[in-house]
């Protein structure tokens, strides 16, 4: 795995061993950043369920001024520390080890974010439970775009009425993400 475009680009980036996290393909990352590329300019970025944080370091690498990561897995969190590092973009970033739910209901006095990704475990329908809450956050607004990354079988039908509507939908061959905004 390594960061694709940027300021880092081809470094390469370091994941926990084993099962407990699954990283984006470097694929799938190219074409998520293709279509993000118009967003990224000095924007504030917030990565839910970071993993080893590579979405959120390809960002920063391709212009975010700033990123929230948040992963409570203390394994993971360690690697992302390092990844920032590794990358020289430890100065722009912020690495929260807990909860996600919790600490969304800490970043309430936070600046809007322009983009919010979250990548949580496939199939638990956590990610209705961070855009339930999400939905009356203060540091999101009608301009931060949310993409959503899940397995091709999760049901968003709930989105309306949580008060989102989808911009976007790309499908892959075993996931996809979706691109949200408050309506």
């Amino acid at each position: 795995m390594r960061v694709i475009a940027g300021s880092a680009k081809s470094m390469p980036l370091k994941t926990i061993p084993g099962l407990e996290t699954r990283p984006t393909t470097d694929r799938v990352k190219e074409t998520l950043f293709n279509m993000l590329q118009p967003y990224l300019c000095q924007c504030r970025f917030l990565d839910i369920f970071a993993g080893s944080g590579a979405i959120g370091i390809e960002a920063l690498s391709r212009g975010a001024q700033w990123c929230v990561f948040i992963e409570k897995n203390k394994k993971a969190a360690a690697v992302i520390e390092d990844n920032l590092k590794f990358t020289k973009l430890i100065e722009k970033a912020d690495v929260w080890c807990r909860d996600v739910l919790q600490s969304i209901v800490l970043l309430e006095e936070e600046v809007p974010f322009d983009c919010i990704f979250m990548d949580p475990p496939y199939n638990q329908e956590l990610e209705k439970r961070v855009l339930e809450l999400l939905k009356d956050a203060k540091f999101v607004n009608e301009d931060t775009i949310i993409i959503v990354e899940a397995s091709l079988e999760t049901d968003f039908t709930y989105l309306q009425e949580l008060g989102f509507s989808i911009d976007k939908i790309k499908k892959y061959k075993t996931n996809q993400h979706i691109f949200l905004r408050k309506a």
